[in-house]
């Protein structure tokens, strides 16, 4: 019978209700010398994909699921009554080196390395992109969590020019201050109506146009 394998997220992973602490706990403000010239978003290290496998080849490939844990999540088949989360994206690396998550996610687990099924090779340190298999999804806009902040997620300042996601219903601990409403390459593209400018760190249009609420 198969050992069980499980990552540890003491570090670095929490579950979908802290998920907005992973990646991006806030997005900072572009100051506007910033604007003026763009976003400094850095550039990312190319990683190829993990294999995609079927459930145990591979731990949390894409397509595969995870249970939730208090220190650990633990690869489940996504049939089974404890699949929590599935994979909907795998890199390797570590999480500001490698690409984004798809704007959706969840949450990020970071796997380290570790020894291969049957001990041929191992697999290399990576993340993966986690998303719920039942809603609430922490991810989608305006839900205040997730990795990313996108189109439709509204924020609030948190101090030395840095805003943090907060639900845009106003159900969180603070209420939202601004809505981004657009994704752009550059400040000019932003709408008249834009009162802040936020960085995204998205690679094709980095800085969001946000507006009052």
């Amino acid at each position: 019978m198969r050992a069980r394998r499980s990552v540890d997220t003491r570090v670095g992973a929490v579950c979908w209700a802290l998920a907005s602490v992973l990646l991006l706990t806030g997005c900072q403000i572009l100051s506007s010398e910033e604007a003026r010239h763009g976003s400094s978003t850095p550039a990312r290290t190319p990683s190829s994909l993990l294999p995609v496998s079927g459930f145990g080849t591979i731990f949390l490939a894409v397509d595969e699921c995870s249970s939730f844990g208090t220190t650990s999540f633990t690869e489940v088949p996504c049939t089974g009554e404890r699949a929590a989360a599935r994979v909907i994206a795998r890199h390797e690396g570590k999480v500001g080196e490698g690409p984004l998550c798809p704007p959706t996610t969840d949450f990020v687990l970071h796997i380290g390395e570790q020894p291969a099924e049957g001990g041929a090779g191992s697999i290399p340190q990576g993340y993966a992109c986690m998303r719920t298999l039942q809603p609430p999804h922490p991810g989608d806009p305006g839900a205040g969590g997730g990795p990313r902040t996108i189109v439709g997620d509204c924020v609030y300042g948190a101090g030395s020019g840095q805003v943090r996601e907060t639900p845009c219903d106003g159900s969180g601990t603070r209420k939202p201050q601004y809505k981004v409403v657009k994704a752009v390459d550059t400040r000019a593209q932003c709408p008249a109506s834009t009162a802040l400018y936020v960085q995204l760190g998205d690679d094709t249009h980095p800085v969001g146009c946000a507006r009052p609420v």
